[in-house]
Protein backbone atom coordinates (compact mmCIF):
# COMPACT_ATOMS: atom_id res chain seq x y z
CA UNK A 1 0.00 0.00 0.00
CA UNK A 2 1.44 3.43 -1.24
CA UNK A 3 -0.10 7.16 -0.69
CA UNK A 4 -0.45 9.40 -3.91
CA UNK A 5 -1.01 13.12 -3.21
CA UNK A 6 -2.87 14.53 -6.11
CA UNK A 7 -2.39 18.49 -6.46
CA UNK A 8 -5.75 19.73 -8.31
CA UNK A 9 -4.32 23.28 -9.05
CA UNK A 10 -6.54 26.23 -9.95
CA UNK A 11 -5.33 27.64 -12.76
CA UNK A 12 -7.70 31.03 -13.53
CA UNK A 13 -7.06 34.15 -16.20
CA UNK A 14 -4.53 36.88 -14.53
CA UNK A 15 -2.22 34.43 -12.72
CA UNK A 16 1.17 34.59 -13.51
CA UNK A 17 3.81 31.54 -14.73
CA UNK A 18 5.49 32.60 -11.33
CA UNK A 19 2.37 32.96 -8.90
CA UNK A 20 1.21 29.24 -10.23
CA UNK A 21 5.15 27.92 -9.18
CA UNK A 22 4.63 29.53 -6.35
CA UNK A 23 1.44 27.96 -5.27
CA UNK A 24 2.60 24.69 -6.10
CA UNK A 25 6.04 25.40 -4.12
CA UNK A 26 3.63 25.87 -0.93
CA UNK A 27 1.81 22.84 -1.31
CA UNK A 28 5.32 20.45 -1.60
CA UNK A 29 6.18 22.84 1.23
CA UNK A 30 3.65 21.24 3.46
CA UNK A 31 3.66 18.17 2.15
CA UNK A 32 7.83 18.31 3.52
CA UNK A 33 6.59 18.81 6.77
CA UNK A 34 3.84 16.05 7.20
CA UNK A 35 5.50 12.74 8.78
CA UNK A 36 4.36 10.42 6.15
CA UNK A 37 5.57 11.06 2.69
CA UNK A 38 3.80 10.10 -0.47
CA UNK A 39 5.21 8.03 -3.04
CA UNK A 40 4.31 9.99 -5.79
CA UNK A 41 3.15 13.78 -6.45
CA UNK A 42 0.79 14.57 -9.24
CA UNK A 43 0.26 17.89 -11.03
CA UNK A 44 -2.12 18.72 -14.01
CA UNK A 45 -1.85 19.11 -17.66
CA UNK A 46 0.17 22.43 -18.88
CA UNK A 47 -0.73 23.96 -15.27
CA UNK A 48 2.20 26.58 -15.41
CA UNK A 49 0.63 27.92 -18.71
CA UNK A 50 -2.87 27.31 -18.80
CA UNK A 51 -3.87 24.71 -20.93
CA UNK A 52 -6.37 27.34 -23.29
CA UNK A 53 -3.59 29.90 -23.38
CA UNK A 54 -2.76 28.83 -26.92
CA UNK A 55 -0.92 32.31 -27.52
CA UNK A 56 1.52 31.41 -25.02
CA UNK A 57 2.40 27.68 -25.62
CA UNK A 58 5.38 28.71 -28.11
CA UNK A 59 6.55 31.97 -25.68
CA UNK A 60 6.91 29.80 -22.52
CA UNK A 61 7.86 26.61 -23.97
CA UNK A 62 10.77 25.06 -22.47
CA UNK A 63 13.46 22.03 -23.05
CA UNK A 64 12.85 18.85 -21.39
CA UNK A 65 15.10 20.05 -18.15
CA UNK A 66 13.93 23.31 -18.28
CA UNK A 67 12.36 25.44 -15.71
CA UNK A 68 9.76 23.07 -14.80
CA UNK A 69 12.27 20.03 -13.81
CA UNK A 70 14.82 22.67 -12.40
CA UNK A 71 12.15 24.37 -9.97
CA UNK A 72 10.57 20.69 -9.08
CA UNK A 73 13.75 18.18 -8.97
CA UNK A 74 14.80 19.51 -5.82
CA UNK A 75 11.69 19.10 -3.92
CA UNK A 76 11.91 15.50 -5.01
CA UNK A 77 14.85 14.61 -3.36
CA UNK A 78 13.89 16.50 -0.31
CA UNK A 79 10.74 14.20 -0.32
CA UNK A 80 12.57 11.72 -1.68
CA UNK A 81 9.52 10.82 -3.49
CA UNK A 82 8.47 11.12 -7.61
CA UNK A 83 6.80 14.18 -8.71
CA UNK A 84 5.07 13.55 -12.22
CA UNK A 85 5.34 17.26 -12.87
CA UNK A 86 1.74 17.54 -14.80
CA UNK A 87 2.93 18.22 -18.17
CA UNK A 88 4.93 21.20 -20.18
CA UNK A 89 5.08 22.49 -23.79
CA UNK A 90 8.11 20.88 -24.83
CA UNK A 91 10.92 22.77 -27.43
CA UNK A 92 12.70 20.96 -29.42
CA UNK A 93 12.78 22.94 -32.84
CA UNK A 94 11.01 22.96 -35.34
CA UNK A 95 8.41 20.65 -32.58
CA UNK A 96 6.98 21.76 -29.87
CA UNK A 97 5.17 18.62 -27.75
CA UNK A 98 2.63 18.39 -24.65
CA UNK A 99 5.52 16.25 -22.64
CA UNK A 100 4.58 15.09 -19.14
CA UNK A 101 7.72 14.57 -16.89
CA UNK A 102 8.28 12.22 -14.29
CA UNK A 103 10.93 13.54 -11.53
CA UNK A 104 12.76 10.64 -9.59
CA UNK A 105 12.90 9.99 -5.70
CA UNK A 106 16.46 11.58 -6.21
CA UNK A 107 15.62 14.53 -8.26
CA UNK A 108 16.93 12.91 -12.22
CA UNK A 109 14.55 12.61 -14.25
CA UNK A 110 13.15 8.97 -14.74
CA UNK A 111 11.15 9.48 -18.03
CA UNK A 112 8.59 11.38 -20.61
CA UNK A 113 5.91 11.14 -22.06
CA UNK A 114 4.92 13.25 -25.06
CA UNK A 115 0.61 13.62 -25.60
CA UNK A 116 -0.34 11.14 -28.03
CA UNK A 117 -3.77 12.41 -29.06
CA UNK A 118 -3.67 16.06 -29.41
CA UNK A 119 -7.08 17.99 -28.57
CA UNK A 120 -8.74 20.12 -31.57
CA UNK A 121 -12.10 20.73 -30.91
CA UNK A 122 -12.16 24.04 -29.92
CA UNK A 123 -8.70 24.04 -29.17
CA UNK A 124 -5.63 25.27 -31.10
CA UNK A 125 -3.47 22.23 -29.69
CA UNK A 126 -3.40 20.22 -32.32
CA UNK A 127 -2.46 23.00 -35.12
CA UNK A 128 0.59 24.33 -32.38
CA UNK A 129 1.93 20.83 -31.30
CA UNK A 130 2.97 18.05 -32.63
CA UNK A 131 1.70 14.41 -31.03
CA UNK A 132 3.87 11.67 -29.53
CA UNK A 133 4.63 8.27 -30.59
CA UNK A 134 5.66 6.15 -28.13
CA UNK A 135 3.75 5.00 -24.62
CA UNK A 136 5.65 5.64 -21.67
CA UNK A 137 5.97 2.74 -19.08
CA UNK A 138 8.37 2.72 -16.05
CA UNK A 139 8.71 -0.40 -13.47
CA UNK A 140 8.94 0.85 -10.16
CA UNK A 141 9.09 -0.14 -6.48
CA UNK A 142 5.51 0.23 -5.67
CA UNK A 143 4.66 -1.24 -9.19
CA UNK A 144 4.28 -0.88 -13.14
CA UNK A 145 3.25 2.91 -13.83
CA UNK A 146 1.85 3.68 -17.13
CA UNK A 147 1.40 7.58 -18.00
CA UNK A 148 -1.53 9.36 -20.13
CA UNK A 149 -2.47 12.73 -21.01
CA UNK A 150 -6.13 14.35 -20.86
CA UNK A 151 -7.50 13.76 -24.50
CA UNK A 152 -5.84 10.14 -24.34
CA UNK A 153 -8.41 8.72 -22.20
CA UNK A 154 -11.07 8.47 -25.39
CA UNK A 155 -8.52 5.79 -26.82
CA UNK A 156 -8.59 2.70 -24.98
CA UNK A 157 -5.84 1.40 -27.37
CA UNK A 158 -2.98 3.13 -25.47
CA UNK A 159 -4.23 1.65 -21.99
CA UNK A 160 -4.95 -2.19 -23.44
CA UNK A 161 -1.11 -1.53 -24.31
CA UNK A 162 0.00 -0.42 -21.24
CA UNK A 163 -1.40 -3.57 -19.78
CA UNK A 164 0.25 -5.87 -22.21
CA UNK A 165 3.36 -3.63 -21.41
CA UNK A 166 2.69 -4.95 -17.23
CA UNK A 167 0.80 -1.79 -16.44
CA UNK A 168 -0.79 -2.34 -12.49
CA UNK A 169 -1.66 1.63 -12.30
CA UNK A 170 -2.24 4.08 -14.89
CA UNK A 171 -1.67 7.85 -13.80
CA UNK A 172 -3.43 10.46 -16.16
CA UNK A 173 -2.82 14.44 -16.15
CA UNK A 174 -5.44 16.72 -17.41
CA UNK A 175 -6.76 19.71 -18.09
CA UNK A 176 -10.21 18.29 -18.75
CA UNK A 177 -13.29 21.26 -19.13
CA UNK A 178 -16.46 21.26 -16.98
CA UNK A 179 -18.78 21.16 -19.93
CA UNK A 180 -17.94 17.27 -20.45
CA UNK A 181 -17.71 16.17 -16.98
CA UNK A 182 -19.89 13.45 -17.73
CA UNK A 183 -17.61 12.18 -20.03
CA UNK A 184 -14.52 12.90 -17.34
CA UNK A 185 -15.98 10.61 -14.68
CA UNK A 186 -17.12 7.82 -17.27
CA UNK A 187 -13.46 7.55 -18.67
CA UNK A 188 -11.76 7.27 -15.36
CA UNK A 189 -14.07 4.46 -14.68
CA UNK A 190 -14.30 2.52 -17.79
CA UNK A 191 -10.39 2.80 -18.08
CA UNK A 192 -9.60 1.16 -15.08
CA UNK A 193 -12.90 -1.25 -15.49
CA UNK A 194 -11.83 -2.50 -18.75
CA UNK A 195 -8.25 -3.02 -17.61
CA UNK A 196 -8.85 -4.48 -14.19
CA UNK A 197 -6.19 -1.37 -13.07
CA UNK A 198 -6.03 1.26 -10.87
CA UNK A 199 -6.32 4.21 -12.41
CA UNK A 200 -5.08 7.92 -10.71
CA UNK A 201 -6.25 11.26 -12.41
CA UNK A 202 -4.65 14.63 -11.75
CA UNK A 203 -7.04 17.64 -13.11
CA UNK A 204 -7.22 21.76 -12.95
CA UNK A 205 -9.99 23.38 -11.85
CA UNK A 206 -10.60 27.22 -12.58
CA UNK A 207 -11.21 29.05 -15.31
CA UNK A 208 -8.90 30.24 -18.28
CA UNK A 209 -10.21 31.81 -21.44
CA UNK A 210 -13.70 31.65 -20.83
CA UNK A 211 -13.32 27.97 -20.19
CA UNK A 212 -14.06 26.66 -16.95
CA UNK A 213 -12.53 23.31 -15.77
CA UNK A 214 -14.19 20.14 -14.35
CA UNK A 215 -11.63 19.45 -11.27
CA UNK A 216 -12.97 15.84 -9.64
CA UNK A 217 -9.36 14.23 -9.87
CA UNK A 218 -9.67 10.94 -8.72
CA UNK A 219 -8.49 7.01 -7.94
CA UNK A 220 -10.95 4.65 -9.18
CA UNK A 221 -9.87 0.28 -8.28
CA UNK A 222 -9.55 -2.07 -10.95
CA UNK A 223 -13.51 -2.49 -10.16
CA UNK A 224 -14.28 0.66 -11.33
CA UNK A 225 -15.34 1.81 -8.19
CA UNK A 226 -14.22 5.24 -7.44
CA UNK A 227 -11.89 5.14 -4.07
CA UNK A 228 -11.36 8.76 -3.56
CA UNK A 229 -12.55 12.27 -5.34
CA UNK A 230 -11.91 15.74 -5.52
CA UNK A 231 -14.09 18.79 -5.34
CA UNK A 232 -14.67 21.84 -8.03
CA UNK A 233 -12.14 23.80 -6.29
CA UNK A 234 -7.89 23.68 -5.56
CA UNK A 235 -7.65 20.87 -3.37
CA UNK A 236 -4.87 18.43 -2.11
CA UNK A 237 -6.22 14.72 -2.50
CA UNK A 238 -4.70 12.26 -1.02
CA UNK A 239 -5.69 8.40 -2.60
CA UNK A 240 -4.23 4.64 -1.51
CA UNK A 241 -3.04 2.30 -3.99
CA UNK A 242 -2.76 -1.03 -3.28
CA UNK A 243 -1.00 -3.41 -5.73
CA UNK A 244 -1.94 -6.62 -4.11
CA UNK A 245 -5.47 -5.46 -4.42
CA UNK A 246 -4.87 -5.26 -8.23
CA UNK A 247 -3.29 -8.73 -8.39
CA UNK A 248 -6.36 -10.63 -6.49
CA UNK A 249 -8.24 -9.10 -8.90
CA UNK A 250 -6.94 -9.97 -11.66
CA UNK A 251 -6.40 -13.52 -10.43
CA UNK A 252 -10.17 -13.79 -9.42
CA UNK A 253 -11.74 -12.27 -12.40
CA UNK A 254 -9.28 -13.46 -15.46
CA UNK A 255 -10.93 -11.48 -18.13
CA UNK A 256 -8.17 -10.03 -19.59
CA UNK A 257 -6.68 -13.22 -20.03
CA UNK A 258 -10.22 -14.07 -21.99
CA UNK A 259 -9.29 -11.20 -25.03
CA UNK A 260 -9.39 -12.69 -27.82
CA UNK A 261 -7.56 -10.57 -31.04
CA UNK A 262 -9.19 -10.16 -33.88
CA UNK A 263 -6.57 -9.20 -37.08
CA UNK A 264 -8.23 -8.21 -40.61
Amino acid sequence: MYEVKIIQLAVVDGQSREERFQRVEEYLGRLEKEEKKPALIMLPEVWATGYFNFDRYKAESEPLLGETYSRLAPWAETLSCYILAGSIVEKVLPHYYNTTLLIGPGGSLAGAYRKIHLFGYQSEESKILTPGNDIYVLKTVYGTWGFSTCYDLRFPEVYREMIEMGVDTIFVVAAWPLARLEHWELFNRTRALENLAYLVSCNCCGEVKGVKMAGNSMAVDPWGEVAAKAGFGEELLTVKIDPLNTEKIRSDFPALADRRIFKG
